[in-house]
């Protein structure tokens, strides 16, 4: 039997799913709450409680982070980002981007950093992995192929705070032993998915996805303390990566910075995925064997 805590935070996190699906639009109290199953009078409430946020202020810091995305990679006109994120206008999307991240769109997507912003300024130290090793060097140190990935049903635990010490390994080990009794772990794939992007969500705010995959017909009941949703059918330019975090982190800055830019692909609106390879060693992060994966559509020409 699930504990009270884990349905009030199951039943949050559909509100938190349904905001990230939902980006584009104008989304009520009312009918988030009807997601959670809460009412209207006591939702607001508990999700403060559980997300430490207003429904307000954590819909705004989603469509920003989103817009900041969609400007740095994507390649599509701030006036088409302002409705994708949301917005009715360009005038007020770039308002309340200047108001939070202390810069506006368009410097933003000329390739100025945030780095007088006030969240900025507390953000983990990216900059740490980013190197000086020539293109070259990265591309054949970080080999990149396109491979597609089937739809898959997934069961994950979401973590906030990541990058406070031992939040997600702790739940890389209740996967692991979950999966052990389960007699899963030989079989399946255990990964990991960044929801935020460190370079403009508060490290306190960053939130992080441990999941494993399921087998076809696997018993919901079974699942426990974890939730399940469904990975859809996507191709993923995918890269290995050996090392230590430093070397991780050479690796996805080089994916997202050299390789991502120079191609044929953009990113789809999915999230990145790290599939740890040396499952048996999962929980040893002195050293990494992964495969980082992000999801890929073809590049089309904005005319």
């Amino acid at each position: 039997m699930k504990r009270s805590n884990d349905i009030y935070i199951n039943r949050i996190n559909r509100a938190i799913d349904y905001v990230n699906a939902n980006v584009d639009k104008n989304i009520s109290l009312e009918e988030l709450a009807a997601v959670t199953f809460f009412s209207t009078f006591h939702f607001h409430r508990i999700f403060v409680a559980i997300t430490g946020e207003t429904v307000k202020n954590f819909t705004n810091r989603i469509r920003m982070e989103k817009a900041a995305r969609l400007l740095r990679f994507s390649g599509k006109r701030i006036s088409d980002i302002s409705l994708e994120c949301g917005f009715s206008d360009t005038s007020s999307f770039s308002r309340l981007f200047r108001q939070y991240f202390e810069i506006s769109p368009t410097e933003y997507k000329n390739g100025i950093e945030i780095k007088n912003s006030k969240i900025r300024k507390a953000l983990y130290p990216v900059n740490t992995y980013h190197c000086n090793i020539n293109e070259e060097e990265l591309e054949n140190r970080f080999p990149v192929e396109i491979r597609a990935f089937a739809q898959r049903s997934i069961a994950y635990i979401r973590v906030t705070d990541a990058f406070r010490e031992g939040v997600v390994l702790n739940a890389f080990k209740k996967i692991v032993d979950w999966a052990k009794e389960k007699n899963l772990f030989d079989t399946e794939t255990i990964f990991g998915m960044s929801l935020d992007d460190p370079e403009v969500t508060p490290k306190e705010k960053y939130r992080y996805e441990v999941c494993i995959t399921l087998p076809e017909h696997f018993n919901i009941k079974d699942i426990g303390h974890m939730q399940v949703t469904v990975l859809p059918e996507c191709r993923y330019a995918v890269t290995k990566i050996s090392g230590d975090l430093t070397e991780v982190g050479k690796g996805i800055n080089y994916m997202f910075d050299v390789w991502l830019t120079g191609s044929n692909y953009e990113c789809r609106h999915l999230h990145a995925m790290e599939i740890f390879v040396d499952k048996e060693n999962i929980c040893n992060w002195d050293h990494f064997d992964l495969e980082f994966c992000i999801p890929v559509k073809a590049l089309k020409n904005i005319t």
